[in-house]
């Protein structure tokens, strides 16, 4: 009997595992200038990154970003909403420049010379 016992509970301990397998383990990041918010998600194989991002809480989290409208990313390369994630993946939805890296670096110099006379 003790057999049998252990064999239902590996039956249902390998159930589990397999429900679990039949998931994957993302994370969403979002950093802000103060603070980072993260999420941990486990979803469906074949899930986009807009999946993601709608799952995450993001979106209720910072009313004001809206998914249509996200730029985002995978391990810091711009990818679509319906890009397919792969388990492991980090999501990023990244904030819009507040200014054009050139013209911040045309800033940066002018300061330079000014401080230089």
């Amino acid at each position: 009997m003790n057999g049998d016992a252990s064999t239902l509970g590996e039956e249902t301990a390998g159930s589990m595992a397999a429900a679990d397998a039949s998931r994957i383990i993302v994370e969403v990041v979002y950093a802000l200038p103060d603070r980072c918010w993260r999420a941990d998600l486990k979803l469906a194989p074949g899930s986009t990154l807009g999946d993601a991002i709608a799952a995450s809480g993001v979106l209720e989290a910072f009313p004001e970003l809206v998914v249509e409208h996200c730029q985002a990313g995978v391990f810091g390369r711009l990818r679509g909403l319906g890009e397919v994630l792969a388990a492991g993946d980090r999501v990023e939805i990244y904030r819009p420049l507040t200014m054009d890296a050139k013209e911040r670096r045309r800033l940066r110099v002018l300061a330079a010379r000014r401080r230089k006379t």
